[in-house]
C-alpha cells in the first residue's frame, strides 16, 4: 500500500490560521467567562432562594453548605445572619458553617450563641470557636466533662441537663460528646438515615477521607460517588470534591445542582461556587 505524503501547510495558510486564532480567541474567552458567570449566578440563586424559604430544612441545609466557601465575604455574612434565625436548626447550621469556613469576624456572634437556649446551637458555636482556637469554647467542653460550669457562669441548667444525657446528645448530632458528626447541619433526616444504614455511613466517611488523597483515581471515585444511590454519600463526595480544589471537574459537578434531593442540590451549588473561585484565583496569577 502506497503512503501518500502529507503536504506541509503553506506560510500563507499558517499566517491565516494564526490571525483567525487571535481574532476568535477573545470571543471564545468571553463565551467561557459568560458560561462561568451564568453558573455562578445560578448557584447563588439556588442558595439564596433556599435561605429565604419557609421550610426550615431548606434554610438549614443552604446555610450549612456555605461552610464550603472559605474566604467568601457574602457566604460569611449570610451564615452570620443565620445565627439570628428563629429556628434552632438553622442557627446551629449557621454556627457550623462559620466554623468550617474559619470566619474569625463572626467570633463575637458565636460567643453570643454559646448562651443560646437550645443546646444544639451552643454546641455548634463551641465547635466553631474551637476550630478557630478561641478559648471561649472550653466552657462547653468543661460542662460536658464535669457536669458543672466554670466559675458558676456560662451554660444554663437546662443546657447542662442535655449535655449529660447521651441519648439527647446523639439526637442533636454529636459524636463521642465532643465533635459534630458529618452532615450535622443537614439536620435530623441525615441523622436518621445514618442510623438506618451503617453501610452508607462508612462509605460517606470514606468519601470524606479521600478529600486529602492527591491520587487522581480518588478524585474520579469521588465524582462517581456523586451519583451514588444514597444521598448522604452524594453529599459527602461533593464536599470532598470542594476540598480537592479541582476546577476541571466543574462541568461534571454542575449536574448535581439538578439532583432529586435538595440537600445534594444545595451542596452542589456551594461546590460549584467554590471551584469557580479556585479557577478565577489561578487565572489571575
Amino acid at each position: 500500500m502506497r503512503t501518500i505524503p502529507l503536504r506541509k501547510p503553506s506560510v500563507a495558510f499558517q499566517l491565516t490560521a494564526a490571525f483567525l486564532s487571535l481574532l476568535l480567541f477573545p470571543a471564545f474567552s468571553r463565551a467561557q467567562t459568560g458560561t462561568a458567570e451564568t453558573g455562578k449566578k445560578e448557584a447563588w440563586q439556588i442558595l439564596e432562594t433556599a435561605i429565604q424559604a419557609q421550610d426550615v430544612g431548606d434554610r438549614a441545609t443552604a446555610i450549612r453548605v456555605l461552610g464550603l466557601l472559605p474566604g467568601d465575604t457574602k457566604a460569611a455574612e449570610l451564615a452570620d445572619k443565620g445565627l439570628d434565625d428563629p429556628k434552632s436548626q438553622v442557627r446551629a447550621a449557621a454556627a457550623a458553617a462559620l466554623g468550617q469556613m474559619g470566619a474569625s469576624a463572626a467570633i463575637p456572634s458565636l460567643k453570643k450563641a454559646l448562651y443560646d437556649s437550645e443546646v444544639s446551637v451552643a454546641l455548634a458555636a463551641a465547635h466553631a470557636l474551637n476550630l478557630m482556637h478561641d478559648e471561649s469554647a472550653y466552657e462547653v467542653y468543661y460542662a460536658i466533662l464535669t457536669g458543672g460550669r466554670k466559675g458558676g457562669k456560662g451554660l444554663v441548667a437546662a443546657q447542662l441537663d442535655v449535655l449529660q444525657d447521651p441519648k439527647k446528645l446523639a439526637g442533636i448530632g454529636l459524636r463521642e460528646g465532643i465533635g459534630f458528626v458529618p452532615f450535622a447541619g443537614i439536620g435530623w433526616d441525615a441523622f436518621r438515615a445514618v442510623q438506618k444504614n451503617d453501610t452508607s455511613q462508612v462509605r460517606a466517611a470514606s468519601a470524606s477521607v479521600l478529600a486529602d488523597d492527591t491520587d487522581p483515581r480518588s478524585g474520579e471515585a469521588l465524582v462517581k460517588a456523586t451519583g451514588d444511590k444514597n444521598w448522604l454519600v452524594r453529599v459527602a463526595a461533593l464536599e470532598a470534591l470542594a476540598k480537592r480544589k479541582d476546577p476541571s471537574l466543574l462541568s461534571r459537578i454542575e449536574t448535581s445542582m439538578s439532583d432529586s434531593k435538595k440537600e445534594v442540590r444545595y451542596t452542589a451549588a456551594a461546590v460549584v461556587l467554590r471551584l469557580h473561585a479556585v479557577q478565577e484565583a489561578r487565572e489571575s496569577k
